[in-house]
């Protein structure tokens, strides 16, 4: 059993975490969500189109592809209704084939999503630790929240048709791109103020050095997320974890 990580317990007042190699293995993401959105964004695209919601994220999308064509982005033809939804279909595929973080994406593949776990074709993995941590957390008077590139839409289907049941009862917060880049310390200050807490109270977990760089420049605690597949720094820049029974095992 890897030994607790060294932190003041009641400093830590809530648990800010990343999701991809965090709180669900990468490949679920890579494998599993992304392939779904590829295989339906067209028909989404069609039977949605008339939604003023859908209508404004395809045009959000056009104007994104405007700076994107000289980038190798397919061709966006519109002559047509019928040209320009399959022009947007293409676009989102080339997109997610680069795992873009625009906002606009995002928002598209969490309603993309949403059909999937709501029909049951979806279901948000986790891993084993996770429960566990989130009961034993919110035990400890610990809030959690989450800070993920997904839209919050993505983030709250993944936690409430998890593998493990549902979990959105433990979340206090979700937080997306548009609070700000994840490797923004500006972005990390924005979450804090909206906990209602000083960033040196908050733990952020995540598998990606730089967003914790600028998580520490915010001021929050932070711990680098080493779960299987996450490569470890060969000189170790930040205090890390494998698993979330490492993070306040005992009482606040």
């Amino acid at each position: 059993m890897p030994e607790p990580l060294l932190l003041n317990s009641s400093e830590v007042r809530a648990l800010l975490l990343d999701i991809e190699g965090t709180t669900t293995p990468i490949d679920f993401v890579f494998k599993t969500l992304f392939p779904f959105a590829v295989s339906h964004v067209e028909d989404f695209l069609r039977q949605h189109h008339s939604e003023p919601e859908i209508k404004n994220l395809i045009a959000e999308l056009r104007s994104t592809w405007s700076g994107a064509a000289s980038s190798g982005a397919p061709v966006w033809l519109e002559s047509t209704p019928e040209e320009k939804l399959a022009s947007a279909a293409a676009y989102v595929r080339w997109l997610i084939s680069r795992d873009s973080k625009i906002t606009p994406l995002k928002t598209l593949q969490g309603k993309i999503w949403e059909q999937g776990f709501r029909s049951k074709d979806l279901k948000g993995e986790v891993y084993p630790d996770v429960a566990p941590a989130f009961a034993r957390w919110r035990q400890q008077g610990r809030r959690i929240a989450i800070f993920s590139s997904g839209s919050i839409l993505a983030q709250k289907l993944l936690f409430s048709h998890s593998t493990a049941g549902d979990l959105s009862r433990f979340l206090a917060a979700y937080f997306d791109t548009t609070t700000g880049p994840k490797r923004e310390p500006a972005s990390y200050r924005k979450i804090a103020s909206a906990l209602g807490l000083p960033p040196d109270q908050i733990l952020f977990v995540s598998d990606v050095p730089v967003e914790l760089d600028a998580a520490r420049a915010a001021e929050m605690h932070i711990s680098l997320s080493l779960r299987p597949g996450v490569p470890a720094a060969p000189t170790p820049a930040h205090p890390s974890i494998e698993t979330f029974d490492q993070l306040f095992p005992g009482s606040a």
